[in-house]
């Protein structure tokens, strides 16, 4: 049910929310975009807000053939809610000054009328409390939201992953942005033309995710970006582990995530068990350490908490950190200000890690782009 919202801003971030249960993949950075376009538009003209939201928000030819239907359904049934409870709050009791000035200014919109005077719509922070909140600290009523936005995030990530291209000198696709800058110096106009081809041979990557008693609360999580992720990125191997490690690629192919957890749950999967880094990793060097070369990254998603065996830790940190291109530890933990990596586990694996950053939030999961 579409519930009442006193401001435009407010009621773009639900009806955002109202298309990811209708089937979009309308992530942060879309909600966003959508309400910096506030500023750009002249949006009491319901034509042009129309047209605007279907352009940041639509991602697909069925998308764009369902959106006019569900923005119509969506205002429409705001307006109602809208003047059903302003009635019923003026029957009550008196509205507040600001509250009833902001019922007048959604109701002028809904009604396509102009207001003369100036109106803060764009400055509302859509998921600001949602995307960085620690996974830890969600709401129940709010769980289902944030896996609609971690899936979102990590198909639009892994899309651009994909798109990876390098210059070439042979009649490709033409490069906009460097033909463009490459041009500027005479004056603008397009004398030479850049073009650019699909890198060859482009980046693998592997996934372990600790799914341990201490990750418990970050691994559902965790596993519905994975989920994602390699629904759109094919050249990715998973393996989730506590006190063994397990590849788990073949369950991540499912067409339903319920569906991929409840196989792998079902599975002695090891979830919510035990910790022990080393044996698992040394387990998996010994039986799919060939899967990794010099054009790997390996992501590591855990805590460090490790009750096995430092020493075979610190080996297989330092066996993979040969083989690979490079290794990223995201490490929930390392949201919070005052941690410092020093359990014996991160210790000994510290030297062997390129990149270590945060792994507790949506926004975490988003400034993993900038090291694949």
């Amino acid at each position: 049910m579409i519930s009442r919202q006193t401001s435009l801003s407010k009621n773009i971030v639900q009806f955002c929310r109202f298309l990811r249960l209708k089937g979009f993949t309308v992530a942060i950075d879309e909600e966003a975009l959508s309400l910096q376009a506030l500023q750009l538009i002249d949006y009491s003209s319901n034509k042009t807000f129309l047209l605007a939201l279907k352009a940041i928000l639509c991602r697909s030819e069925a998308h764009l053939n369902e959106f006019n239907n569900l923005f119509e359904e969506y205002w429409k049934e705001l307006e109602k809610a809208t003047d059903a409870k302003e009635k019923k709050e003026t029957n009550q009791r008196p509205i507040p000054p600001q509250q009833a000035t902001a019922f007048k200014s959604l109701k002028a919109w809904l009604h396509g009328n102009k207001n003369s005077e100036t109106e803060e719509t764009a400055t509302y922070s859509p998921q600001e409390s949602l995307s960085q909140r620690d996974f830890s600290l969600v709401p129940e009523d709010e769980l289902e939201e944030l896996m609609q936005n971690i899936k979102a995030l990590a198909k639009r990530l892994a899309a651009k992953t994909n798109r990876r291209h390098e210059t070439t000198h042979t009649m490709k696709e033409p490069d906009l942005r460097k033909t463009l800058r490459k041009n500027l110096r005479r004056g603008g106009e397009l004398l030479e033309i850049i073009h650019q081809r699909p890198k060859r041979n482009r980046v693998k990557l592997i996934l372990l995710c600790d799914v341990s008693k201490s990750m418990e609360l970050y691994s559902s999580f965790l596993l519905q970006f994975m989920y994602a992720f390699q629904q759109v990125y094919a050249r990715m191997e998973t393996f989730i582990f506590s006190t063994t490690i397990r590849r788990i690629t073949p369950f991540l192919k499912k067409q339903n995530f319920r569906e991929a957890m409840q196989l792998l749950g079902g599975e002695n999967s090891g979830l919510s068990g035990g910790t022990k880094i080393g044996e698992s990793l040394h387990t998996f060097l010994e039986e799919y350490g060939k899967l990794i070369d010099k054009k790997t990254i390996v992501i590591i998603l855990s805590d460090g908490w490790d009750t096995g065996n430092i020493t075979k830790m610190e080996k297989s940190m330092e066996s993979i950190h040969r083989k690979a291109k490079r290794i990223i530890w995201l490490n929930p933990l390392a949201g919070y200000a005052t941690y410092r990596p020093e359990t014996a586990g991160m210790l000994a694996a510290m030297p062997f890690i390129s990149v270590f950053a945060a792994g507790h939030n949506a926004e975490s999961l988003k400034r993993l782009g900038k090291w694949l």
